[in-house]
């Protein structure tokens, strides 16, 4: 459903471990690693390190469990006995307000706000144009010799039903209503971060400190690592060549942070081959096309439901135009793989580039 986002792809977790200090001296941290597969469509990864593996198992339930949650609420394709999702909102458009938890209020306005002041190239009113884009994908990708594109006519059809502004939020009563009776809520673009983002802060406030998530390719880190060593995390952006991430080789640089996320979007994991073309999953709302500009676009913020929803409004836009918003953006800063493979980045991403003199134990 949400997999947007590179499962297997962009950033690969290799652990840069952190000084400790103080009464922190006396204390004997240990690294653990843990995954599942059963939330957003993608493998979540949990490392970090704790005194012990009992410690560190109880904190990996607690966040696979918030995982399984918020999946449910952010479903667009599966209805669950007892809740209303955002499938439940799709399936009463044009018919009745819906009341949902407030997560979905939040994701929803989250999503709303960001639309209106970063050019509205994410849109998650976008569910009718990128069904047809899904479906078209799902039956390319299972039967190859029969692959095709939509009809442009269709998506210029199911384009006349993406007005965000028909997203009627009604705080007061938590609900939620499409005025269009054709359209659809679509939130892959950031759906997957934004739930992150809460499973991080949950599991921060249950005493887990030194740790990373990554869902699929949507990096947080929490804390530092705490070997006793070194002072950050280090993020490795894998090559968009290569498929598979085994090693630090299969790199193209790391970045090195603490409590910040790291977000990809790229043209390469989710997709389908037409007469030989690859067309990914990415679709710009001008042309109703997949994005043209980049291979990827990497970007590191605190949020990483924000950063989700910023990697692909950039990846989506022209570079001179992207490169202007971000540096417009306190508490952002971006990567850009373009098609030749060269690399551009903001200032602030250089100061924590391993390739620009960033190390694990400093950053410039």
């Amino acid at each position: 459903m949400f997999c947007k986002k590179i499962t297997s792809m962009f950033l690969s977790m290799i652990l840069i471990t952190g000084a400790l200090t103080g009464c922190q001296e006396q204390e004997k941290y240990e690294k653990y690693t843990d995954s599942f597969f059963d939330t957003f469509d993608t493998v979540v990864t949990v490392m970090g390190y704790t005194k012990s593996k009992e410690e560190f198992d109880g904190y990996v339930e607690k966040i696979e469990a918030e995982f399984i949650r918020l999946n449910k609420l952010f479903d667009i394709y599966k209805n669950y006995e007892g809740m209303n999702n955002v499938k439940t909102i799709n399936d009463n458009a044009g018919i009745k307000p819906v009341k949902v938890d407030k997560e979905i209020i939040d994701l929803i306005q989250l999503s709303k706000k960001w639309y209106e002041s970063t050019g509205g190239k994410t849109n998650i009113a976008m569910g009718a144009v990128l069904k047809i884009w899904h479906d078209y994908r799902t039956e390319g990708k299972d039967n190859l010799e029969s692959a095709k594109l939509p009809p442009m006519e269709d998506l210029q059809e199911a384009a006349k039903h993406t007005d965000i502004n028909k997203v009627i939020v009604d705080e007061e009563n938590s609900t939620v209503y499409l005025e269009d009776e054709k359209m659809s809520l679509d939130v892959g673009s950031v759906a997957k971060g934004y739930a992150t983002e809460l499973v991080a802060n949950m599991i921060v406030e249950e005493g887990f400190t030194s740790g990373i998530i990554n869902a699929g390719g949507n990096v947080r880190t929490f804390g530092k690592p705490l070997d006793g060593q070194r002072e950050y995390w280090g993020i490795a952006v894998q090559d968009p060549d290569k498929q598979i991430v085994s090693n630090e080789s299969t790199s193209l640089d790391t970045l090195f942070v603490n409590d910040k996320s790291v977000v990809t979007s790229g043209d390469y994991q989710r997709y389908y081959v037409v007469d030989g073309k690859v067309y990914h999953h990415l679709i710009d709302p001008t042309t109703l096309m997949p994005g043209d500009y980049f291979r990827a676009v990497v970007v590191v913020t605190e949020d990483s439901g924000l950063g989700d929803f910023l990697s692909t409004t950039v990846f989506l836009t022209p570079y001179e135009e992207g490169r202007k918003l971000v540096e417009s953006l306190d508490g952002v800063e971006a990567l850009w793989i373009k098609k030749d493979g060269t690399i551009e980045a903001t200032e602030g991403m250089e100061q924590i580039m391993k390739s620009k003199g960033a190390t694990s134990s400093k950053i410039n």
